[in-house]
């Protein structure tokens, strides 16, 4: 479990600090690993250099793509994006919208081209081919989405550097301040801000 390659690291973690609360095992301890943020905050001209990567960029996954833009366009966290369904997404005479709220958002073309990709592609993990599941990212367990920290690591791997803050750690730095106070950030009403 020293090793950088070992995998499961954080499943055996919780089993080994799990087995000696039961008294299964007397003399086991692994020790919680603290995360200390990222190196730096991702600056507004890193955060639109990756938005465009992902934008045109076809070597990526697209599902990847898409997850990497709802986080940086619209500042979803990793938990929202990954409890998004196939209902959430709908595409009436021509226009693809998506509800990530009370008000579904117009998505512009090279967004709605991959959300339209995804609903037709998404695929689990756990199982070879399309699947009938609702989820728009489907996750390695049949039936069930994928998992908030799998898909806040998927975006990391994309050079996604995510917010210091335990409470906002999912989302870019630039975001934190518009979250978590857009009437004062924009000077308008938080009704306004929302729609």
């Amino acid at each position: 479990m020293t090793s950088d390659d070992a995998r499961l690291r954080q499943e055996t973690g919780h089993f080994v600090r799990w087995a000696p609360s039961q008294k299964i095992a007397r003399d086991l301890s692994f020790p919680a690993v603290r995360w200390n943020g990222p190196s730096q905050a991702m600056d507004a001209e890193a955060c639109w250099a990756t938005a465009r990567r992902l934008l045109h960029d076809d070597t990526l996954k697209s599902e990847d793509r898409l997850a990497g833009l709802l986080l940086l366009l619209y500042a979803q966290w990793p938990a929202a994006i990954s409890r998004l369904t196939v209902d959430h997404s709908e595409e009436t005479d021509g226009v693809v919208c998506i509800r990530l709220g009370a008000v579904p958002v117009d998505l512009p073309a090279p967004v709605a081209d991959l959300a339209l990709q995804q609903v037709e592609v998404r695929r689990s993990h756990a199982v070879l081919g399309r699947t009938d599941s609702p989820w728009l990212f489907p996750g390695g367990r049949p039936g069930r989405p994928i998992r908030d920290w799998a898909m806040g690591e998927r975006l990391r791997k994309l050079g996604i550097r995510l917010a210091e803050s335990p409470l906002d750690r999912t989302l870019p730095t630039r975001h934190r301040a518009t979250r978590s106070s857009p009437g004062r950030t924009l000077g308008i009403d938080i009704t306004v801000a929302v729609k």
